[in-house]
């Protein structure tokens, strides 16, 4: 076999698994958009074209309140997460050493290697102490949003971590000889510097409390059931139609989020090239 036929044998062998990998991952999400509009309630016979699941969606409660409830703990979730996880990533990498620094390193990579059934059921025991012992937190959407950034900060953490570490500290160094205080050098330029990992993070962690069951199982109460926890107790007793529409509504939301940060972040970094080229040219 010669050279160029083994490079295109190896192109051509490459692409088809990639082909193959975002088939399995994707077409799933296909067919699950396609059947939301299905006249039938049955999931695998197509009976013709409807929008009237997403007629009866609009008339259910139920999932809309656990949509609602969700998207609210999802987005405090993320807010949060990036909030803590910045904290925590900046004290990791310009502080190499202060006292306990393997112990809160340690502790902030916990979730992201224990089991979430060790975590939720860990979170029920302590909050159910501390209920017995002050008379709150009740459990609930606050409850579930404290499991859910306890997840969500592990791994705000490790994506913020990553990029601080690639950093160029003379930035820094250079804004802090030209008399900037240190927060001032972390608002102004450590900030905007890693602005596109926050928003990775951000987007990360939304989407896993969006997602996520187990936490939510153990951390809710009466009324404050989530959506994932809807449909799945609805999957335990039949397929039911009006979940393919609030999924398909629910892969919209995400998808529109996606395209809109992947659109602020190419211009983001398109300015910052003609910036840094407009600096070496001058």
């Amino acid at each position: 076999m010669s050279k160029g036929t083994s490079v295109g044998f190896n192109r051509w062998f490459g692409r088809s698994w990639l082909m193959l990998g975002f088939l399995f991952l994707y077409l799933p999400i296909v067919a699950l958009v396609v059947f939301s509009f299905n006249d039938s309630p049955l999931p695998n016979v197509w009976r013709g074209f409807t929008l009237k699941w997403y007629a009866a969606l609009a008339k259910d409660a139920e999932i809309l309140g656990g949509l609602w409830l969700s998207l609210k703990i999802a987005f405090f979730t993320a807010c949060g997460s990036v909030v803590l996880g910045t904290l925590a990533a900046y004290a990791l990498v310009k502080y190499k050493r202060f006292t306990g620094r393997t112990l809160f390193s340690g502790m902030v990579n916990a979730p992201l290697v224990m089991p979430e059934v060790v975590v939720g059921l860990s979170l029920l025991l302590m909050l159910v102490s501390i209920q017995r012992a002050l008379g709150f937190p009740e459990r609930g959407m606050a409850t579930i949003w404290l499991g859910h950034l306890l997840l969500g900060m592990a791994y705000a953490t490790v994506v913020i971590q990553s990029r601080l570490q690639d950093l160029n500290p003379q930035l820094e160094e250079a804004a802090m000889d030209l008399g900037a205080r240190p927060f001032q050098v972390f608002w102004l330029v450590t900030l905007p510097m890693i602005a596109q990992s926050l928003i990775s993070a951000w987007l990360l962690t939304f989407t896993i409390s969006l997602d996520d069951v187990v936490l939510s199982a153990f951390l809710s109460g009466p009324g404050s059931t989530t959506m994932p926890l809807v449909i799945f107790s609805r999957a335990r007793l039949g397929l039911d139609p009006t979940v393919n529409a609030v999924a398909t509504i629910t892969v919209v939301i995400v998808a529109i989020g996606v395209l809109l940060t992947s659109y602020i972040i190419a211009r983001g970094e398109r300015r910052r090239a003609q910036e840094l080229a407009s600096a070496n040219r001058g």
